[in-house]
């Protein structure tokens, strides 16, 4: 959304280049800083009282938000919307494993992340038409109200959790489950892999891509845009694919982790394919890597399977926080590498780009070897321990 309102921030509030990073980095930073305690709570407590509280937050944020007068009220406000929201992909995650049949958990974990590729498309051009029409203050004002009717929704409406499926124990016994699951061989032996092939593609596809696409590939701004949207429909339609390839794998006996090893090749494939400049057809090369990038989030079922529902909620914040540290780290370093080239009009070298991206495309290739070397036998043979 903060791309939709930057020049109404702009003109409205006086917010500066600066201010904006601020108050963008606000939603990341109240998002990625819960993970760890979102795990805790969820398995704790359930994903239906944890979300409706969680999403409560995010409505006050919006409130906040639409009311505010300056750029400091902005970061605040933004900084609750990413607390709020931090549980919405683990807390569905989490409500999957306590209510969906085991075999049919990664189908459904990919039908949760759909809604929430319809929420991309939604933060667009549909945004946009909604801030021209009504005003950017109307907008997140009617968007806190959904947000808390949703809450609403969810605490009255989901089913309430038996106490057999709650972690027990007091904060010391939590903590504890935290620990165990960053001490497992196993969970270390896929991190790598999983954290590198969703953060790069977070990191590519929401700053990184566009770049390119202008950079190295000559596209104006109308078809960048247009390839920028070919790429958010792509990462929906391989969610669907990932949910569909699971559910079908576990009918024919095929390991889930095999499933994944196959979408990460592809997903390296695509990434080299940009490394090389192969041209025509880029935006082919950008389509795959969008659909493959979070296909990847079929290791969270496996996660689960191996863990067991107690500890289900904080395996998955745990790997989750790994995810978003390597997207912004990635973002970060590629941003770093760019910067050792003088761009001219604007516009970095194909040179660039390929050193960056190489770079990228090498670590993973080193997480992959990683996971290659270092598998759990469970990987091999089944879902879970």
């Amino acid at each position: 959304m903060n791309a939709v309102v930057v020049a109404d921030l702009e003109r409205d509030v006086g917010v500066t280049a600066e201010g904006l990073g601020l108050i963008t980095a606000a939603y990341l930073f109240g998002f990625g800083a819960f993970q760890l305690p979102l795990g805790v709570l969820l398995d704790r407590f359930g994903p239906r009282r944890v979300q409706a509280c969680l999403l409560m937050v995010s409505a006050l944020g919006s409130f906040l938000f639409a009311a505010g007068g300056s750029a400091e009220m902005l970061v605040g406000a933004r900084l609750l919307i990413g607390l709020g929201f931090a549980g919405g992909l683990m807390a569905s995650f989490k409500a999957v494993v306590l209510w969906a049949p085991p075999e049919r958990v990664p189908l459904f974990n990919a039908l949760v992340m759909v809604f929430g590729g319809f929420g991309v498309l939604a933060a667009t051009e549909p945004a946009h038409m909604a801030v021209a029409a009504y005003g950017w203050r109307a907008v997140f004002a009617g968007l806190g109200g959904a947000v808390a009717l949703a809450a609403s929704a969810i605490f009255l409406l989901a089913p309430r959790e038996k106490p057999d499926m709650l972690s027990r124990g007091g904060f010391r016994a939590q903590i504890a489950g935290i620990a165990h699951v960053y001490r497992d061989r196993t969970f270390w032996s896929l991190a790598p892999i999983i954290a590198g092939t969703c953060g790069a593609h977070i990191a590519l596809q929401t700053l990184w891509a566009a770049p390119w696409l202008r950079d190295v590939g000559g596209l104006g701004p109308e078809e960048v845009a247009a390839t920028l949207f070919l790429m958010a429909a792509a990462f929906i339609a391989g969610i669907l694919l990932a949910g569909a390839l699971g559910d079908w794998a576990n009918r024919r006996g095929i390991p889930l982790m095999a499933v994944v090893e196959a979408i990460v090749a592809v997903f390296l494939a695509s990434l080299l394919a940009i490394v090389l400049g192969l041209w025509p057809p880029a935006t082919a090369f950008w389509a795959v890597f969008a659909m493959t990038g979070q296909m990847t989030i079929l290791s969270y079922a496996y996660l689960s399977a191996y863990f067991g529902s107690v500890l289900a909620g904080r395996a998955n914040t745990a790997l989750n926080l790994l995810v978003f540290l390597g997207a912004f780290a990635i973002q970060y370093a590629i941003g770093g590498v760019l910067d050792f080239w003088t761009p001219e009009d604007g516009r970095y070298p194909e040179e660039a780009y390929r050193t960056a991206f190489g770079g990228l495309l090498a670590l993973q290739l080193l997480a992959w070897a990683w996971y290659r070397l270092y598998r759990p036998r469970g990987a091999a043979t089944g879902w879970g321990r």
